[in-house]
């Protein structure tokens, strides 16, 4: 017979009431403990990275720029006059000397004003002519005047003086010997008036001939003016040099086409003068100052050139076009012939040379000052973790290291981006 024991219902309600608790607080504990577990690191082929090493010793600080060479010495050929091109004789790559004839234009409404002009001029030159030949016959009348006046005051001056004895000698009349003397006196006064007419005639002469000659000077100037138009509408390179083609930006002109004065109608350059043309970002371009060395790479090389031209930075353009600077290499001479204008180069500028300082080469998007994340490799080789790495002054190929990083060191240059949510990686 089964006896009933008091108490055992209740003791089973608590013995499942302690179970679920335990369950429930071991099972949030669990939670507790995955939510805190750091992802699983990836694995990585450690052959598809860049590794390199923390080193120390000296580097050179280099700034890299893409640019073109062009002329030193260039010379725009513009219309001096509005015109049509009519003949274009010379085209672009062609050498020149000063006086070649590039192109011919015309313009009627010039030549025009040229007839006229010259016409102008010589009437204002026969009118000085004329005028020259008229006072030179008044001069020439004013001097007959002088003349008969001093003859009749001479023969005056004799009669009156005869009078005069006469009268002193009772055998002419007072009287008559008193009008002698007044004639002669007027004769005088006649005389001296003369003189002075033609004194002063001399200084009236050169008045008007010197008002009447610079009209002549005047029309003279406009003809010659209007004659060099016309002759430049043969238009001349004016430079020795090689013809080169205009920019874009300028419009290259054609036959039959119309222009007006001042625009560009050509380009001559001294091929044998050449500077580079570097393009520099402008984050980079705070130390270059000019007179720094540099290396200009033509990618020309051969036949015992390697197609490098080394020369100094020579001018640092103020502003700053599309994030960059243009900064000009003055190139070391005598350049090889097979270099011409426009021809695309690469430029390295040397900044300067650090003699002791730790560093690696520059990683993929490793930039000067900043401060940036990269894996360094455990001394076994199996894993990486990241660590904050601040760079100071980088090269062309190379970059200071200032924290975070120590000799010997080896860490992964590469791009590293898909990364970023991880702080170790597994090298298989």
């Amino acid at each position: 017979m089964d006896i009933q024991r008091k108490g055992a219902k209740k003791k089973k309600i608590i013995r499942t009431v302690v179970i679920s608790v335990i369950l429930v607080a071991g099972l949030g504990g669990a939670w507790v403990a995955l939510s805190k577990l750091k992802p699983a690191a990836p694995g990585v082929e450690f052959s598809t990275l860049w590794p390199d090493t923390v080193k120390r010793g000296p580097i050179t600080i280099e700034v890299r720029g893409l640019g073109t060479l062009v002329p030193e010495d260039t010379m725009l050929i513009t219309a001096t006059t509005d015109g049509r091109v009519d003949h274009i004789i010379i085209k672009p790559g062609t050498p020149v000397r000063s006086d070649s004839v590039v192109m011919v234009m015309s313009s009627p409404e010039l030549e025009t004003q040229l007839v006229t002009a010259e016409y102008a001029w010589k009437a204002a030159q026969a009118d000085y002519d004329n005028l020259k030949v008229t006072l030179e016959k008044s001069l020439m009348d004013m001097q007959s005047t002088e003349a008969q006046v001093q003859s009749d005051y001479s023969t005056a001056k004799l009669q009156a003086d005869r009078d005069d004895a006469l009268a002193a000698a009772n055998l002419l009349p007072k009287m008559d010997a008193q009008i002698s003397d007044v004639k002669a006196k007027e004769l005088s006064t006649r005389l001296e008036i003369e003189k002075k007419r033609l004194a002063t005639y001399a200084a009236s002469e050169q008045a008007q001939l010197g008002s009447q000659k610079v009209k002549v000077e005047q029309y003279k100037a406009e003809y010659d003016l209007k004659k060099s138009q016309v002759d430049q509408l043969k238009v001349k390179a004016g430079f020795d040099g090689m013809l080169q083609a205009l920019p874009a930006d300028m419009h290259p002109v054609e036959e039959g086409q119309k222009v007006t004065a001042g625009t560009a109608l050509g380009k001559v350059a001294q091929p044998t003068h050449l500077k580079a043309e570097l393009k520099i970002a402008e984050t980079q371009v705070k130390d270059i100052a000019i007179g720094q060395p540099a290396e200009i790479d033509t990618r020309l090389a051969g036949s015992g050139w390697d197609g490098k031209v080394m020369g100094r930075v020579s001018r640092i353009d103020p502003s700053v076009v599309n994030g960059t600077v243009t900064v000009d290499v003055a190139l070391k001479g005598p350049l090889p012939n097979v270099l011409r204008p426009d021809l695309s180069v690469d430029g390295v500028i040397q900044e300067a040379k650090l003699d002791d300082v730790v560093y690696i080469q520059r990683p993929v998007f490793g930039q000067q000052d900043t401060t940036s994340r990269l894996f360094k490799v455990d001394p076994d080789g199996k894993y990486a973790n990241a660590v904050k790495v601040t760079f100071g002054r980088s090269s062309v190929s190379t970059i200071e290291i200032k924290e975070g990083l120590k000799v010997g060191d080896k860490v992964i240059l590469s791009d590293m981006s898909a990364y970023d949510a991880y702080d170790r990686i597994k090298l298989n």
